[in-house]
C-alpha cells in the first residue's frame, strides 16, 4: 500500500484507544458508515477501510449518503456519486447513495433534517442487517456539543463514543471521539480528499457555528482550554452539582 494511504502513529494510538475503551467493534460486525460529505465522514471511512484490514476481529463496511438533493438546484454540480463516489473509489470503497425521504422545502429546519436522516439510517440498517452505526464525530464535535447543551438547552451532556439504541440491537460507534479537527483535516490532506461543498440553505448561522466560533476564539487565547473541556467530560463531580 502507498505510504500516503497509512495513519500516522499518533492517530492509530488515538483511534484505537477509542474503539478499545469502548468495545466497539467485534467479530461479526456489520458496520454502516454514515458518509455526509464532509471531511471527518470521508476520512473516517477510510480509516475504517484501512483499520479492517489488520483488526484482529472481522466486521463487515458498508458506506452509505443520504441525498438531500440540494445539488440539483445548482446549475453544473455534480451529483454524491462523482463528488463523493470517486474519492472513496481510490481507496476501493463502494458508496451507497440513498435518495432522502421526502421534506418539504418550507418545513425544513436543522432538527427535523437531522432526524429525519438518522431515522433513515436506523430503518435502513435495520433493514439490511446492520448492527452498528459509524459516525465521523470527533474531539472537538464532544466538546462543541457539550457547550451547545450547557448553553441552549439547560443540560450538561454531550455524545458520547458508543451509544446502544433499540435495546442494544443497534449502536452508534463515533472511533474518531478522542481525534482533534486539526489531525482530520491534516489526514485529509495526506489522503487527497477534498469535502464536498455544504450545500444546506440553513448551513451558514446555526447554533453550533456560534458555539464554534465562541470556542475557537478561547482556544487561540488559551490553547490548553479544549483538552480541559475534553477532560471534564469524564471528570464529573456530582457533589458539586446542584
Amino acid at each position: 500500500m502507498k505510504e500516503k494511504y497509512t495513519l500516522p502513529a499518533k492517530l492509530r494510538r488515538k483511534i484505537g484507544k477509542a474503539m478499545h475503551d469502548y468495545a466497539m467493534f467485534a467479530t461479526g460486525d456489520r458496520v454502516l458508515v454514515a458518509i455526509s460529505g464532509g471531511v471527518d465522514s470521508l476520512v473516517l471511512a477510510c480509516i475504517l477501510y484501512l483499520w479492517q484490514k489488520k483488526a484482529p476481529v472481522q466486521f463487515d463496511l458498508q458506506p452509505v449518503h443520504i441525498d438531500h438533493g440540494f445539488w440539483r438546484e445548482k446549475a453544473g454540480l455534480s451529483g454524491p456519486e462523482v463528488t463523493i463516489g470517486e474519492q472513496l473509489s481510490h481507496f476501493s470503497i463502494e458508496l451507497r447513495v440513498e435518495q432522502e425521504w421526502k421534506i418539504e422545502k418550507e418545513q425544513r429546519t436543522c432538527y427535523l433534517c437531522a432526524r429525519n436522516r438518522r431515522s433513515q439510517l436506523f430503518d435502513y440498517a435495520r433493514e439490511h442487517g446492520f448492527n452498528k452505526i459509524a459516525l465521523g464525530h470527533h474531539k472537538d464535535d464532544l466538546v462543541e456539543t457539550f457547550m451547545l447543551n450547557a448553553m441552549y438547552s439547560g443540560n450538561i451532556s454531550t455524545m458520547v463514543p458508543k451509544q446502544q439504541l433499540f435495546a442494544g440491537t443497534l449502536s452508534i460507534v463515533r472511533p474518531m471521539a478522542y481525534v482533534d479537527k486539526k489531525d482530520i483535516v491534516d489526514l485529509a490532506a495526506r489522503f487527497g480528499l477534498s469535502p464536498g461543498e455544504n450545500l444546506c440553505p440553513l448551513s451558514v448561522d446555526t447554533r453550533r457555528e456560534k458555539v464554534r466560533s465562541f470556542l475557537q476564539r478561547v482556544y487561540k487565547e488559551e490553547p490548553n482550554v479544549k483538552n480541559s473541556l475534553f477532560a471534564a467530560l469524564s471528570n464529573v463531580r456530582k457533589d458539586y452539582l446542584l
